[in-house]
């Protein structure tokens, strides 16, 4: 890291310190606009019979319905089985808040391809008269090799065109991104250029970590005059970095979008107040972010809970957060909860307002 980033960094742990209290709830910093208060619990939608079920993005089609872009994952694999054998699927419904029916399978793995083994973390965009849809994918089984990649269709039904390589390739060895790109995250900048956002850790320092901590989660931004690329990275990444908050500290699922002539990025915490809630930051340039705020809380604050499956190590938290934005405000937030009907995960669905 140099000397300028680090300083950027140490000013924005500092400025996490030094909040004033007005806007602090049990200590923690909440959003001015109280987004976490405006949360309405809607419940899981995709409870699927034999599926684990994950990263649930959304949109709004022209014949009127919702459409979900989703992971989804044989039940015989495990949850874990997101990195070896996942699928990208697509749903409909009237509303929100209305049942969704699967209409099938998008992207399945490609024996040969670099995404061979899985397709996850789903991301829908339009732009213009073109949809977009970011994903990852790897090719044997493991971290190593996940890569974002692109997929594009004039129709929310397809046919997607996928590329044969993928849209954003890892770092040079020994660089903080060498390990892979992922969680992709997708914007238009008001300068005309298109923003993609992506996680990535180093190498060494996962092979050299052990149990929970191994590596560290940033994110990074790559630019580009078409959302097909190709993409040049910022030279400043990563522009968001918690390591040296300490306790390893991460960021990971970042969603992207503006509002009120600021970038504005939701992810899930994983270690910056703790591993329930979810993060809330804001931007002038998409490059420099505010220290983050609470935008919710664990699902027990919301909803009543059954016991926690023993199978399942990450009950009660929302990952993957997603949002439906209309008329440039957020409408309904997206996530990803262990647990359901199955004893699998499904989306979570709530009302914003």
């Amino acid at each position: 890291m140099d000397r300028r980033v680090f300083l950027e960094n140490i000013g924005l742990i500092a400025a996490g310190l030094c909040l004033p209290s007005e806007g602090i709830a049990g200590g923690i910093p909440v959003p001015p606009d109280n987004f976490s208060s405006k949360l309405k619990p809607v419940g899981r939608a995709l409870e699927l019979e034999g599926y684990y079920v994950w990263c649930s993005s959304p949109i709004d089609g022209d014949d009127g319905k919702v459409h979900l872009f989703f992971s989804r994952w044989s039940t015989s694999k495990g949850m874990g089985g997101w990195i070896r054998g996942s699928e990208i699927a697509h749903a409909v419904a009237d509303t929100p808040e209305s049942p969704f029916t699967v209409v099938g399978t998008v992207l399945a793995p490609r024996p040969g391809y670099w995404d061979a083994t899985t397709c996850h973390n789903p991301l829908i965009c339009r732009d213009n008269d073109k949809y977009y849809l970011f994903y990852m994918g790897n090719s044997n089984g493991k971290t190593d090799t996940k890569r974002i990649g692109l997929a594009v269709s004039d129709s929310l039904y397809g046919p997607w065109k996928r590329s044969d390589q993928p849209l954003l390739n890892a770092g040079l060895e020994g660089s903080w991104d060498d390990h892979c790109t992922t969680n992709p995250a997708f914007i238009r900048h008001p300068n005309g250029k298109y923003c993609l956002y992506y996680k990535s850790w180093n190498t060494k320092e996962y092979q050299q970590g052990s149990g929970a901590i191994r590596g560290n989660r940033k994110y990074g931004v790559a630019f580009a005059d078409s959302p097909e690329g190709p993409y040049t990275k910022y030279d400043g990444n990563p522009v968001i970095d918690f390591s040296a908050r300490g306790n390893n500290c991460q960021f990971e699922d970042a969603f992207i979008w503006r509002e009120k002539r600021k970038f504005r990025i939701i992810a899930r915490d994983m270690g910056y107040y703790n591993h329930e809630n979810g993060l809330l930051m804001q931007s002038k340039d998409g490059l420099k972010w505010t220290p983050p705020e609470i935008a919710y809380e664990g699902l027990a604050k919301y909803t009543e809970l059954p016991p926690a499956p023993a199978h399942l190590k990450k009950y009660g938290r929302l990952e993957r957060p997603m949002l439906l934005i209309r008329k440039n405000k957020p409408a309904y937030l997206f996530g990803a909860a262990q647990g359901g009907k199955y004893n699998t995960s499904s989306t979570f669905i709530f009302r914003i307002g």
